[in-house]
């Protein structure tokens, strides 16, 4: 556990930080909040990635394999080199045992974002979807205006291409609160914000009640005096301490804030926006104009309004947002052929993937990619899987991305195609994707037009140069 005084952890003694799971998108966050704080940072990961190509070019040491001769000298003192680490790292980790065994002060990821939290007025995103749009969206309305923010992300922020943000002179810091492990449960937010709460994790948490009960947890965590602003109409009873004000949100249906006279046309959406205290921001455009979007546009602009963000730089700051990286991004758009690529891997998420997708193109041919993630959630959520992908005619599936799990015996992702009502269906290896998707180009009538939309967390991502490239060839 990490030291304490007072009632504060102290981490500030050590002058050397290793980061277990350096790559990930929390780990990588904190890395370079240390390497701006002045600490020495090296790292592990089980693959390269563009965030561990980014963080070695920072002078970042990483090492891809667990050997114990890649740990730096420098990193071999227990004295002055706390150890950081992400639950996604198995414990049989030659790496993480030599920490163990040296008895190094070691602490979760969360645990060290917990103390920052602590430090700073907090304004933290929880929920099972939403929460890193909004969480992105929040820190650009903040980050842009005169207030200002400090921000750790889960996605890299197209408008800055990072998924940290620092104004040492800002107090505020915006975190994503990651329900996994009960991570969120280390964080002490001034204000916390509750998405969703469609149960997911049940690998962690057993049932969908004590998934519920964890984000009502959550929200006992909150300061005195502090704010909880949940979407209305979820199922969360708040614990919340004396002091606490508690608010909804919701779109085109009354809440403490909402939003509604909804326009969409020509590729925009605007939209208006209601306080509790009767100020509407009316004709607010849509940075990135998908449905799902103006959802995530309402909290992020409640909690910026609550911060004392002006009503010109709300307004300058929804229009201006880009959005994140793998969050409904556009990859390729031309007469013939669309290529979008969204991170969903919750059926909940692919329903508002998926139907934002037919909003914006309802007379296109549309192909859903999917590449599950996780055998415990494919099992898990095996009907809500199926019932949302058997919305599209089109369905192409990859196999299942295991991330930190093993295999289970009789979980695959034939589960999900045996059962999908879609007209067109496959099972396609990873390998075979790219060559898949161009004679499925090829095959088509000179009339249809396409739309070829990639899901999932895992590492489908890393296919979509080639995916582009081919398909661009194609439309030539």
């Amino acid at each position: 556990m990490v030291q304490r005084t007072g009632n504060k952890d102290k981490i500030n003694h050590f002058t050397h930080i290793y980061f277990l799971g350096i790559g990930g998108i929390g780990v990588s966050a904190l890395a370079r909040y240390a390497l701006v704080r002045g600490y020495q940072v090296a790292g592990y990961d089980r693959t390269p990635s563009a965030i561990t190509d980014a963080l070695i070019k920072e002078e970042v040491y990483i090492s891809f394999t667990d050997d114990l001769a890649t740990i730096p000298e420098a990193f071999r003192d227990p004295i002055h080199t706390l150890v950081v680490y992400t639950p996604a790292v198995p414990k049989d980790n030659r790496i993480m045992q030599f920490f163990v065994d040296g008895g190094f002060q070691i602490v979760k990821r969360a645990q060290m974002l917990g103390e920052i939290t602590r430090q700073m007025t907090s304004l933290c995103i929880s929920g099972t979807h939403g929460k890193t749009t909004t969480s992105t969206l929040l820190a650009h309305l903040l980050y842009q205006s005169e207030i200002g923010c400090n921000a750790f992300l889960g996605g890299i922020s197209r408008n800055y291409g990072t998924n940290i943000l620092l104004q040492p002179e800002s107090n505020l810091v915006v975190v994503e609160a990651d329900e996994f492990d009960r991570s969120f449960h280390q964080l002490t937010p001034t204000m916390a914000v509750i998405t969703a709460a469609d149960p997911d994790h049940l690998d962690i948490y057993g049932t969908p009640e004590a998934y519920r009960e964890a984000f009502e947890v959550f929200t006992s965590l909150i300061k005195k005096g502090g704010v909880l602003l949940m979407k209305k109409g979820v199922p969360v009873t708040p614990r919340v301490q004396d002091g606490v004000k508690c608010y909804t949100y919701a779109v085109q249906d009354k809440a403490d804030f909402y939003a509604d006279n909804i326009q969409v046309g020509e590729g925009t959406i605007h939209f208006d926006f209601h306080t509790p205290t009767g100020l509407t921001l009316e004709h607010l455009k849509l940075g990135v104009p998908v449905w799902v979007n103006i959802e995530n546009a309402t909290a992020a602009l409640a909690i910026a309004w609550l911060n004392g963000v002006s009503e010109s730089e709300l307004r300058l700051g929804m229009a201006s947002f880009q959005g994140c990286l793998r969050r409904f991004n556009m990859l390729l758009n031309t007469p013939k052929v669309t290529l979008i690529d969204d991170y969903a891997h919750h059926p909940e998420e692919l329903r508002a993937s998926i139907t934002s997708v037919q909003r914006v193109f309802p007379d296109r041919t549309f192909v859903a990619i999917f590449q599950p993630h996780l055998y415990s959630r494919t099992r898990d959520l095996l009907d809500g899987f199926v019932e949302v992908l058997s919305m599209v005619e089109n369905v192409i599936l990859l196999p299942i991305y295991p991330a930190r799990e093993q295999p289970i015996e009789g979980v695959s992702s034939a589960l999900i195609l045996d059962r999908l009502t879609s007209q067109n269906k496959l099972l396609c290896q990873k390998e075979e994707l790219v060559h898949t998707i161009e004679a499925r180009v090829r095959q088509s009538a000179p009339d249809e037009k396409l739309v070829f939309l990639t899901l999932g967390a895992g590492d489908i991502d890393r296919l979509l140069p080639d995916i582009t490239k081919v398909l661009s060839k194609q439309t030539e």
